[in-house]
């Protein structure tokens, strides 16, 4: 079996203010957001400062051969704990993106930060992301009914979990390979 190729992953940094900014308010990425109304410059410059200056936070872009193309964010970041995480793609992210964030930020969240758990909400109406952490190995642990109430309509938020061992069973071993 070949494995697909990993993107990289680095800390965000004030270079990239506006472009994540751009992804975050673009329609096709705020629709599917807790949060759905338009960022100004000045809240997401807040929010930069006060994710950097916090130890328990980590915000990281996503690239593939130097070029950006996703954010994910994680909070709770401590040691054999439960992280909870967040992430999107550019809105012009090439078809494999998703894959490629995946691998990414997993092997970060479980090989770099060394976390237990790793937790996912995911509005109800937003089938992408669903089927994204089914297929990255996720479990649908609970359903908060009518959660989140967003344009007066009250949506149900979906919890994911996947734990480090769940994770790990699904790598393919380093120690293998295929003999002739």
């Amino acid at each position: 079996m070949s494995e697909l190729p990993s993107g990289d992953i680095r800390p965000m940094c004030v270079d990239d203010l506006q472009r994540v900014l751009s992804w975050r308010n673009h329609p096709k990425i705020r629709q599917h957001m807790l949060t759905q109304h338009v960022i100004t410059a000045e809240e997401h410059r807040h929010w930069f400062e006060r994710s950097t200056h916090d130890p328990l936070r980590k915000i990281m872009v996503l690239e593939h051969q130097g070029q950006p193309f996703g954010l994910v964010h994680f909070t709770g970041v401590q040691a054999n704990a439960s992280v909870d995480w967040g992430f999107y793609l550019a809105p012009d992210a090439p078809k494999g993106s998703g894959v490629l964030l995946g691998q990414s930020a997993l092997a970060f969240a479980f090989e770099t930060l060394h976390i237990h758990k790793l937790c996912g909400q995911v509005l109800d109406t937003n089938a992408a992301s669903i089927r994204f952490h089914e297929r990255q190995g996720f479990s649908l642990e609970g359903r908060l009914r009518q959660q989140v109430c967003i344009q007066s309509s009250h949506r149900d938020l979906l919890c994911f979990g996947l734990l480090h061992t769940e994770w790990s069973n699904r790598q393919p071993s380093k120690d293998s390979h295929v003999e002739s």
